[in-house]
């Protein structure tokens, strides 16, 4: 029930005390404001670094190299070369393999347009490419199945390959037109753009991507296959699919299982991890940094409580001798001592998620965001555990004053000048 003589008491003791009260809480909403602003600034860090990650977080690369170990008498030194047959094996043996993207590349190919000439970067891809690699199909599709099976000639090119070939502000369709690689014609079916940022992003740009058969056969390339793109199924660590592929390839190949240097590969997921691990660390180490500051005003809060509790010791033992209660006793000097920090903290919060989200528009109106520093953001979660460290170190704050006063002896209290 609301008690609003309570209040006006609360209103009147901190009122008398305004300086004392405002450095007493300065501990606490330090601590809060601290921990927001850091907490902030690590989202920042972390969205920075996710936004550059313009491939599945997950995403697992294997290619061959020579072995290192002779082997069923094949003699080290030898280069493994993989081809279509790993690609089915692959799939039948190790069911826990969601995306599987076999891969082969030009470098520096010559592409022609009419009477415009250019160099550019040519992959032999799957459909299943777009669920490794973050992209937005500006115009018209990705390549598919048919156009696998039925060794179509046809592309998908990145938008600085169509600003070169067609103009910065040409209003013309590329959809259908036709560019020559390496002096075989493939039809423009769509344009593309990678998610991201950094070198790879504007590398992506200027990529064209054709059906995987489709360059095996028209470039002389046999049934060979360079290297793979995987992609677990959800829940399946990338590490034990790539230990899977690996051995499955090995078997394959005539290759020593213990030879390490056999294959090469990426796995994505677990220097993601490692990374994660760092914005773990830092978020913990603001926690630990900005409680031990509330910690700190908690026991100044304390401190200020019982000099409260110390100067109404006449007062309160009016209120005993009247008949007051233990328990209106506490829940009054609680009650002083959570409205305190609550308010402190409260404070704290609201200039710490002011502060980040006037970062956040700064970033975005100025779009300056970079590799390194994204967009800051504060979780409504730790809004939320915010407010209830504050109520509770509030109640943590007054609960020994309050004890004290509820000792108090009214006669002795009387006789308190």
């Amino acid at each position: 029930m609301f008690d609003l003589d309570k209040w006006q008491e609360i209103y009147a003791s901190v009122r008398k005390h305004q300086l004392r009260t405002i450095l007493t809480c300065f501990g606490v909403f330090w601590g809060i404001f601290m921990l927001v602003v850091m907490l902030g600034a690590s989202s920042g860090l972390e969205n920075g670094v996710k936004s550059t990650l313009d491939i599945a977080a997950n995403s697992i690369f294997v290619w061959s190299n020579k072995t290192s170990e002779p082997y069923k008498g094949l003699k080290a030194g030898r280069f493994i070369r993989f081809n279509t047959e790993d690609v089915e094996a692959l799939r039948n043996q190790i069911p826990e393999i969601g995306v599987l993207c076999p891969r082969n590349g030009m470098d520096a190919s010559p592409v022609n347009y009419k009477s415009k000439s250019a160099v550019f970067d040519v992959m032999g891809d799957y459909p299943d490419y777009v669920y490794l690699k973050k992209m937005d199909i500006l115009k018209g599709r990705f390549l598919n199945n048919k156009d696998i099976t039925e060794r179509r000639k046809v592309a998908v090119v990145g938008e600085e390959i169509i600003k070169q070939f067609f103009g910065e502000n040409n209003t013309k369709n590329p959809l259908g037109e036709y560019i020559s690689i390496r002096g075989v014609f493939f039809q423009i079916i769509g344009v593309f753009r990678t998610k991201g940022r950094g070198e790879d992003v504007v590398q992506d740009a200027k990529t064209i991507h054709i059906p995987h058969r489709t360059m095996q056969t028209c470039f002389n390339q046999g049934n060979q296959v360079y290297f793979f793109g995987l992609v677990p199924q959800k829940g399946t660590p990338s590490a034990f699919v790539e230990t899977r592929v690996k051995e499955v390839l090995a078997s394959r190949h005539n290759v020593a299982p213990n030879d390490l240097k056999a294959f090469g590969s990426a796995n994505v997921e677990e220097e993601f991890k490692k990374a994660q691990g760092l914005f773990d660390g830092i978020a913990g180490f603001s926690w630990v940094v900005s409680i031990g500051t509330i910690l700190a005003g908690i026991v100044g809060v304390s401190n200020i409580m019982l000099i409260v509790v110390k100067e109404r010791t006449k007062e309160i033992g009016i209120r005993k001798a009247l008949g007051a209660t233990p328990f209106s006793i506490i829940s009054l000097i609680l009650q002083e001592s959570i409205v305190i920090t609550t308010v402190a903290g409260y404070t704290g919060l609201l200039l710490g998620v002011g502060l980040i989200e006037g970062i956040n528009q700064l970033l975005t109106l100025t779009n300056s965001h970079g590799e390194f520093f994204g967009y800051p953001e504060v979780n409504a979660n730790v809004a939320i555990a915010s407010l209830i460290v504050l109520i509770f170190a509030g109640a943590l704050a007054g609960l020994l004053p309050a004890l004290n006063a509820v000792r108090v002896n009214p006669i002795v209290a009387l006789k308190d000048e």
